[in-house]
Formats: structure tokens, sequence, C-alpha cells
């Protein structure tokens, strides 16, 4: 995948592009993670997809923001159509990117050919990120940035890792992450309901972030929601990119 950026709300984004002629999907990762982590499914999707996936503010290569609000992450996705001139996509979200994902299809109807949304909901918490402050600032070694990760999130954030001139630290401010998740809490029903395009909804086996009720919920109030469990936890196409692959693959059929 080949990277560019763009401008919007004074920031410099980034995003990753498989190219080619296929059809468009655009992909949008978790809180902590970045663009890259779609890199496989789009080896596995091409030629037939074009997968563009978004460095999020804050997040991978683009800029660290002064906010994190909902209408600013709906206004970057509004500026990457733009830049893209892009008439309609299929969109791809995990987590906050599916959240991101489903309220943007809210606002622009006429732009989501179909949704998939990777194991998040529509109740959502104020979601404890306070966590990854323990993460914050620079640390000597890559070694010392890998402990204090942990080896549950390390496999995860390995590709957050940034070698600077005098140690290591994340892609991402810890403090914007908390800001972000805050930001995410709400009922979001109304945006969940506003749309009727063809919509994949994917949860883990064993997530912490959903509940089955909720998720059967979700299928049972939309129509044209299909609903999937897979084996994995939140971050389903790391932790069962097979399932998961399979699963976006025959639901994208009906749009080839």
């Amino acid at each position: 995948m080949d990277r560019h950026t763009f401008r919007h709300d004074g920031l410099r984004l980034s995003y990753l592009d498989s190219g080619g002629e296929g059809t468009v999907l655009i992909a949008l990762h978790a809180h902590i993670m970045e663009a890259v982590t779609f890199a496989p499914l789009a080896e596995e999707l091409a030629p037939n997809w074009r997968i563009i996936a978004l460095d999020q503010r804050g997040h991978g290569h683009s800029d660290h923001a002064p906010s994190y609000t909902r209408d600013n992450y709906i206004g970057d996705l509004e500026a990457l159509f733009e830049h893209l001139s892009l008439t309609d996509a299929v969109l791809l979200g995990n987590s906050l990117g599916g959240v991101n994902a489903y309220q943007f299809a809210a606002r622009h109807p006429g732009k989501v050919r179909g949704l998939i949304i990777e194991d998040i909901g529509v109740e959502i918490g104020v979601d404890d990120l306070s966590f990854v402050l323990g993460w914050d600032g620079e640390f000597p070694s890559q070694e010392a940035l890998a402990k204090s990760v942990g080896s549950y999130f390390l496999p995860y954030l390995k590709d957050a890792f940034r070698e600077t001139p005098t140690g290591w630290k994340l892609a991402f401010d810890p403090h914007d992450i908390v800001t972000s998740g805050k930001c995410l809490a709400g009922d979001h029903w109304q945006d969940w309901l506003a749309t009727q395009c063809p919509a994949l909804l994917l949860r883990g086996h064993d997530s912490k972030v959903t509940t089955p009720s909720a998720v059967e919920q979700m299928a049972a109030r939309r129509p044209n929601t299909h609903l999937e469990t897979l084996d994995g936890g939140h971050i389903l196409h790391f932790d069962n990119p097979t399932g998961f692959t399979t699963a976006v693959r025959e639901f994208l059929l009906q749009f080839e």
C-alpha cells in the first residue's frame, strides 16, 4: 500500500491506498491502532477491491489534534472523500472506526454503499482508557517501551512504535486517546438506525467491549443487517484474520 497525505482542519492526515481499479473500501482503525493494521486485508481482497485505510487524527502518521469530537472525526472523513473525489464507498470500521463509519453514513447516506462494523455497539459508556497514560513519554529502549505496554497489548501496538534520536515512544499521545474515548461515549441509536444500506455486524466471541444481547438488538432493529460472531476478541481482523477476511469477502460479493 502506498502512503499519501491531505490536509484538513489544520491537520496533515495520512492514509494508505492499495490502488488499482477495484471498488473502494475505506477502512477505519480502533483507538491506539493505525491504518497499516488493514494491510493484510488489502492484500487478500485485491484486485477486486481498492482499500483506503486512514490514519485517523492523532494516530499513526497523522497529526495530533487539539480536539477529538464526533464532528472532528466525521469531518476528516468528509475531507477524505473530497480529496479522493469519491462519490461512494463501502466503509469498514473497528471500534472507534466503527462508530465513525455509521455516523458518517447517517450524515451522508448517499455516499455509503455498505457498512462493516467490527465489534462496537451503539450505547457506549465512558470507557476508562486511563491505563494508556502509563505509556506516555519516551523510553530509553524498544524493550523498555514493550515492557511498559505489556504482553497483552504488545501484539496490537508494534506498528505504533516509533524510534526517536533519544529513545522510543508510541505514535499516539495517550492523553489524546483518553480525550477521544470520552468523546466517543453516548447513545448512538439514532445514527445506527438512520440508514438502510447493507451492513455486516461482526462480534468477537471473547470481546470485552460488546455483548451478545447488544449486537443482537442492533441487528434486529436495523434492516439489511447481518450479524456474525467469530472466534477472537475486540480486534477481530488481527485475532482471527482468516475468519474475518472470509466474512468480509462474502459480504462484499454483493457490490462486485
